[in-house]
């Protein structure tokens, strides 16, 4: 079986809809979730897609399965469980891999994140999600913080995945480690702020 291209981790609403669409563009794509329950329903859903869908039952085997070097997104809480899962990953990664944070994280959080990955040669991105359920399955808009080679590895995938305007893929590198959540923040700012509006 050939190796995936991208790991997805995490199958809740915005995580198995990121994944649906990676595979619908025709990535080869890791998945896994903690409560291993939730596969096969999600692997019955994805109907077709699912010959571009890899499931894995244990983060060994979900880390195995992926080509090197390996991109792993986690669309899961960002405070306690993302560092729980930085902690129980980091082992099993190498040096010139990337973690992606696809959460609501802090800044701040990203930026410790990113800085503690960078002493063990692993890439650490903090993506700003943003579209909900719909945009996630068919087109979001991603906000990009981390390295110029992170982004260089991840650009083909996000882009392609992204929503459109113009022709132009809704996704880019807005700068190092926490940029892409710190953009996010203000984003939730506004959006929640014209709600009330």
């Amino acid at each position: 079986m050939s190796k995936a291209q991208i790991g997805v981790y995490g199958l809740g609403t915005m995580g198995s809809a990121l994944a649906l669409n990676m595979a619908e563009h025709g990535f080869q794509v890791a998945v896994t979730n903690r409560e291993v329950d939730w596969i096969a329903p999600f692997m019955q859903e994805a109907g077709e897609l699912a010959k571009n869908l890899h499931p894995f039952d244990t983060l060994e085997e979900f880390v195995q399965g992926l080509a090197t070097p390996r991109v792993i997104l986690f669309m899961i809480p960002s405070t306690k469980p993302m560092d729980m899962m930085i902690k129980a990953v980091t082992p099993l990664l190498e040096p010139g891999d990337t973690i992606i944070d696809g959460g609501n994280a802090n800044f701040h959080d990203t930026r410790r994140r990113s800085a503690l990955m960078a002493k063990q040669d692993l890439h650490f991105v903090g993506m700003g999600v943003s579209g909900g359920e719909s945009g996630a399955r068919h087109g979001p808009s991603m906000m990009v913080g981390g390295t110029k080679h992170s982004w260089t590895q991840l650009k083909p995938i996000l882009q392609a995945i992204a929503a459109k305007y113009q022709g132009d893929p809704c996704v880019d590198h807005l700068g190092p480690d926490g940029a892409g959540h710190f953009v996010k923040t203000v984003h939730n700012g506004i959006e929640y702020a014209d709600m009330q509006a």
